[in-house]
């Protein structure tokens, strides 16, 4: 059963200790540093948050799981982390600092049996599937490595053999509307909520609580958010914000 409250997740993106917020995965524009952004999002009482090393997730490089046990010590709320996860021994790690779930993507499609594994050891409401999907040729596809390399598999598919391994969640983020805040892809959206039976997260161009809403008219048991939540006005200053599940849908 899904929970009955649906969550929205402020989502951010890291590279060498520094946050960023990226364009369809490109361009990343400097945010500020991870630890006092999650100070802030503290004061905001954010209910969950969402860590990517964009970096780790492009290339193979060992993961400062010190640094990343600084980060969860300065949560006050569930922490999900993600980038360059592709083996056990360093999941199991992670989950040790303090940090609830790890977010699996590259790894799941290298080595989907360390997912299966992974799931069975530390339970799937430890482990997040990430699915990022983008257009090849005028038609939906999955990408790994931080979206640079494509792999030879329908979305909707590749979503449904995450939920095989064992995943407790899905994360579908739209490459062609990242950081764009033009509106979730909806079509996407339904189409996986209706081929899973487990939560999905919806991901890539919110821009308004409008968003959020149609996401969850969607299916989606949870949406995340990165530019709509550190950018204000046209010029895309930065400024951190968040807006709670209770005033966008009331208390459930």
């Amino acid at each position: 059963m899904f929970e009955a409250q649906p969550r929205i997740i402020p989502t951010l993106l890291m590279r060498d200790e520094g946050l960023y917020k990226t364009r369809k995965f490109r361009d990343g524009t400097y945010v500020g540093d991870p630890v006092n952004t999650i100070r802030i999002f503290n004061q905001k009482e954010v209910d969950e948050l969402i860590l990517l090393d964009i970096g780790a997730a492009r290339q193979p490089k060992a993961i400062d799981l010190g640094y990343l046990g600084e980060i969860a010590s300065e949560c006050f709320m569930p922490l999900s982390y993600g980038g360059g996860i592709r083996d056990a021994g360093t999941a199991g790690k992670l989950l040790s600092t303090g940090i609830e779930r790890v977010i699996i993507n590259t790894g799941a499609h290298d080595n989907p049996e360390f997912v299966a594994g992974l799931t069975r050891e530390y339970g799937a409401s430890s482990v997040i599937g990430s699915v990022d999907i983008g257009l090849h040729r005028g038609e939906r596809a999955v990408f790994v490595a931080g979206g640079q390399r494509r792999i030879d598999a329908d979305p909707i598919e590749w979503c449904r053999r995450m939920e095989d391994m064992g995943v407790g969640e899905i994360m579908v983020n739209a490459i062609d509307r990242d950081g764009e805040l033009c509106g979730y892809d909806i079509d996407l959206i339904e189409r996986v909520c209706a081929s899973v039976s487990i939560p999905v997260i919806a991901c890539g161009g919110a821009r308004s609580v409008e968003d959020f809403r149609a996401a969850r008219v969607a299916g989606a048991q949870a949406m995340a958010a990165g530019a709509m939540f550190v950018f204000r006005g046209k010029h895309r200053a930065v400024l951190i914000q968040y807006t709670s599940a209770d005033h966008v849908f009331g208390e459930v």
